[in-house]
């Protein structure tokens, strides 16, 4: 991948020509955006349309959790041209992912279209082990390389993880298991409502594939600016980590 292909970058607003705005915006910047359940419930797959018109790629992140079927039928629903990546609740089950996944596989056939990558999202970056305590459930660096083997089960491309969980995820899954992160913050930024957070550069050196990144792009003074660093860190990440 190029440097800014690293990049997604995340724009969760409900307004469909906000949304587009912003895109055209930072369009030299990255390659995909994410789109999550703000612009997609308020737009529907018409939001991803538009996009992919611009000629970019979409991150379709609505983490579907329900039962077997019907996250089945929304995989297939939301397999359309321009989504490149989704992502399904590794806390469904194994049943459930897998599910998913082939729904994508059989809906992008009867398409024509290329599959999207799916993966599953294991802890939230919103969440900490206080939190995780307080429900019975082990500390992230238990639960996370857990769900993520059960993802790689499922046969899903990946997951969704914090930069804190990345190497062991490779470690255990291997190296093409893919690993997106969010949560991205430059050192001393506020982390508004995200608890595990990392820069691009400690995200990267642990083996990050893709860096979500929202707020501390697109609430900047300069969005396009602040892009341009992050890619810059993520570059010289990319070539420590080769050394």
């Amino acid at each position: 991948m190029n440097t800014e292909d690293r990049l997604i970058i995340a724009i969760d607003l409900a307004d469909q020509a906000r949304v587009l705005t912003a895109v055209n915006d930072l369009r030299d910047c990255a390659a995909a955006f994410k789109i999550g359940s703000t612009a997609f419930n308020a737009a529907g797959p018409r939001i991803v349309k538009a996009v992919a018109k611009m000629n970019k790629k979409v991150f379709l992140d609505l983490k579907l959790f329900d039962i077997t079927e019907q996250v089945a039928g929304a995989a297939a629903a939301i397999t359309i041209p321009g989504v490149f990546m989704t992502t399904v609740h590794a806390l469904g089950g194994i049943e459930m992912m897998r599910a998913a996944k082939q729904a994508t596989l059989r809906a992008a056939d009867a398409a024509g279209i290329e599959p999207p990558l799916v993966v599953g999202v294991t802890v939230l970056t919103s969440l900490d082990n206080e939190w995780l305590s307080r429900i019975g459930i082990p500390d992230t660096s238990i639960t996370v390389p857990k769900l993520a083997l059960a993802a790689r089960e499922a046969g899903l491309d990946g997951v969704v993880a914090s930069a804190h969980e990345v190497s062991e995820i490779k470690k255990v899954c291997g190296t093409d298991f893919i690993t997106v992160v969010p949560g991205i913050r430059g050192a001393g930024a506020p982390g508004d409502d995200q608890k595990r957070i990392a820069t691009p550069g400690y995200a990267i050196g642990r083996g990050a594939d893709y860096l979500v990144v929202g707020r501390p792009i697109t609430a900047a003074a300069d969005p396009v600016e602040s892009s341009r660093e992050i890619i810059d860190e993520i570059g010289i990440a990319i070539k420590e980590r080769k050394q």
